[in-house]
């Protein structure tokens, strides 16, 4: 039933994941979150964070953790392979037929009307993530994390990958600074 469901779920991410891995990714959290409980936001979150700092597709990374989470190396092997088939189906049919009808305005329209569907699918996540933090880091920290994020990288051009790993490397130095400091209490404890 575990295949089943994982291929199911994948195979929607990748035959409506319009646009590109990032805007699968609400789909992969709607999916794995909402419709089959796989994992709660905050795993997903830190999957996604993980995912953004490894080369390749994000959809693909993300599928093939989630199949390995859920139903071992088969789940990983039918997640993955059913996020990619759609794609590859949909490239050799499409690329083959494109051609004759890519001048029509129709389908110029048609592509032109998926971007804000993609824009706002990606704008609700973004807003889930924010309220998520808020929660967590309170308003102040939260507003100024995303800005910080937004200066860095629409600004000044820092890859998204070279952030997360950085606040990643702040949390583990920060974790065990804080596990010294808890250590020298117990110490101070148990003298």
């Amino acid at each position: 039933m575990k295949h089943l469901q994982l291929f199911l779920a994948f195979f929607r991410v990748g035959i409506l994941g319009y646009g590109g891995g990032p805007s699968s990714i609400p789909l992969v959290h709607k999916e794995v979150v909402d419709n089959y409980k796989w994992m709660n936001d905050d795993e997903f979150a830190d999957v996604l964070a993980l995912g953004n700092t490894l080369p390749g597709p994000i959809a693909t990374k993300m599928a093939g953790y989630i199949g390995y989470r859920v139903a071992g190396i088969l789940g990983l092997i039918n997640a993955t392979l059913s996020t990619i088939l759609p794609t590859i189906i949909l490239m050799i049919v499409l690329l083959t037929t494109i051609s004759s009808v890519k001048d029509y305005h129709w389908v110029q329209g048609m592509t032109a009307a998926v971007v804000p569907v993609v824009g706002v699918m990606l704008a609700t996540l973004t807003w889930e993530f924010f309220d998520k933090s808020k929660g967590s880091l309170g308003w102040v920290k939260s507003i100024i994390l995303l800005s910080a994020s937004f200066l860095l990288m629409e600004i000044i051009g820092l890859h998204p990958a070279l952030l997360i790993g950085g606040l990643l490397l702040l949390a583990i130095l920060k974790k065990d600074k804080k596990t010294e400091a808890e250590r020298t209490v117990e110490r101070g404890n148990a003298s």
